[in-house]
């Protein structure tokens, strides 16, 4: 019961401060904007996959979406939206993109991050996921322009 409180205020601390800054940059014009899907699975360590669209000046861009995670259990689906910052040159899209976040899905549910790679770039999401799935880590996640 101690681990069950204990995650269920990290995930609350968690959306507090995400959402401060996501209030933040809903203040700012994003530079582009992206779509896409994810399907992960995971039994302590866990992987994701998909892939997405980044609509940045007038084109559409598609892109791979792969990340490792630690502490994890189960499975999900998960369809993100997102606005993108800071973005000057199409490939600093390119990188590694860290959010901290803990949270916990069960059937169905919706969260938002934001989350910066090595140029950056600040991308905040929204989105729904299907599944069950708990993580209570720092995830990563690549993103990588389909040539």
């Amino acid at each position: 019961m101690r681990g069950i409180r204990l995650a269920a205020l990290i995930v609350v601390s968690g959306l507090v401060l995400t959402s401060g800054t996501a209030a933040r940059a809903a203040d700012e014009k994003p530079d582009a904007t992206l779509r896409f899907t994810t399907d992960s699975i995971a039994i302590g360590v866990g992987y994701s996959w998909g892939s997405g669209v980044l609509h940045y000046k007038g084109k559409d861009y598609p892109f791979n979406v792969n990340g490792v995670s630690v502490l994890d259990i189960g499975a999900s689906k998960a369809s993100v939206v997102g606005k993108v910052y800071n973005l000057k040159k199409l490939e600093d899209f390119n990188g590694s993109y860290t959010a901290g976040a803990a949270g916990a899905t069960i059937g169905g549910g919706g969260g938002a991050a934001i989350a910066q790679n090595q140029n950056g770039v600040k991308i905040t999401l929204t989105g729904t996921s299907r599944g069950l799935k708990l993580n209570l880590s720092a995830d990563g996640v690549k993103l990588q322009l389909r040539q």
